[in-house]
């Protein structure tokens, strides 16, 4: 019997003028908090950083997912972990080699991760399943929000879900990108243990409803 899906907004649809009140919105509603760090140099785009993720610990006691979009993540470690971040996923993309990575995310007492692009092959990132607390699986392609979710990475998410299972592992598969009410249930029917979700929860007129409303699709899926 699988666990409860575990929600996790991503700040970065939220309103930045109102982030306090957009977090304390959902606060009693979900597990965790999604915040995407982006260079410029990796992905086509700047998003926040340590000042921003020390602000939202000031506020919140929830677990501070972070995804470094980054082109040298080892580099921060420090600055996330004295920022408040809990967990970090770096990209396969941008680390071929993320052994060191993940060791001293560990050493900053982070949860460590992997993420993967949509376009790169689950082979680049099974030799490091057993080191990971998690993979993002991208269900779009990385840099922005509002995209629609990519139906080809379902195979990729059950052929993760079969690999983890396989070896009685604890790595937990999230998935990142046009997750909604439309695409929720499939993710999670595919193997998914976290769905990231932006748009679908903070640009509604109820963010607790829309959680969950993405709650009962994957509900829906363990009934069917």
């Amino acid at each position: 019997m699988r666990h409860a899906v575990r929600i996790a907004p991503s700040i970065l649809a939220a309103d930045f003028g109102q982030l306090g009140a957009q977090v304390d919105s959902v606060s009693e509603a979900v597990e965790l908090l999604h915040v995407d760090v982006m260079d410029g140099h990796f992905v086509p785009n700047i998003s926040l950083g340590p000042p921003v993720i020390a602000s939202l610990r000031e506020h919140t006691a929830l677990y501070l997912d972070c995804h470094l979009m980054i082109s040298d993540p080892l580099r921060y470690l420090a600055q996330l972990r004295e920022a408040g971040a809990d967990g970090v996923t770096g990209h396969i993309e941008a680390i071929p080699d993320p052994g060191p990575f993940l060791v001293a995310a560990r050493a900053f007492g982070l949860d460590a991760g992997l993420a993967i692009n949509p376009p790169t092959p689950i082979a680049a990132i099974e030799p490091f399943l057993d080191q990971c607390d998690k993979i993002v699986v991208m269900s779009v392609h990385p840099g922005f929000g509002g995209q629609s979710f990519i139906d080809a990475t379902l195979s990729k998410i059950s052929a993760l879900r079969e690999s983890i299972d396989s070896r009685a592992l604890a790595t937990d598969i999230e998935v990142d990108g046009g997750v909604d009410v439309h695409t929720a249930g499939s993710a999670w029917a595919a193997g998914a243990d976290i769905l990231v979700a932006g748009t679908a929860v903070f640009r509604t007129g109820d963010p607790v409803a829309a959680v969950g409303d993405l709650r009962r699709e994957c509900e829906s899926k363990n009934d069917s």
